[in-house]
């Protein structure tokens, strides 16, 4: 049974955001909480607390089934970071010009499965 995490409008440009994402894609998600826990870069704990959030979230669906769980067992089937909306801000430039800045936002969505309904082809 798998389960979904999404974060959404996070403050992280999606570039930095899928670096951290293409880490721990297809990994368990214990070791990809491990992984996340001590990654120097800023993105890693939104990630990390979105994975411990897709764990909780099949832990509830299995209880609500009342199926076995096994929290090893989850892999990360799915891992993806969207763009959101960008916030555009000015700042003064030389001679009266004005620079645009783009905060960009970030839509993050994990999902884990276990291990034997992954269902890849490898």
């Amino acid at each position: 049974m798998e389960a979904k995490a999404q974060a959404r409008f996070l403050r992280v440009t999606p570039q930095k955001a899928r670096r951290v994402v293409d880490t721990v894609r297809g990994k368990k998600a214990t070791d990809a909480v491990a992984v996340l826990r001590f990654a120097p870069q800023g993105a890693a704990e939104p990630v990390r607390k979105l994975v411990e959030s897709a764990i909780a979230n099949a832990r509830v669906k299995a209880d609500k089934a009342s199926e076995p769980f096994n929290e090893g067992d989850l892999v990360i089937t799915a891992a993806f970071v969207d763009e959101g909306p960008t916030m555009k801000r000015f700042r003064p430039r030389a001679q009266g010009r004005a620079g645009r800045i783009n905060k960009r936002t970030s839509h993050i969505t994990i999902v884990v499965a276990p291990k034997a309904a992954k269902g890849g082809t490898r």
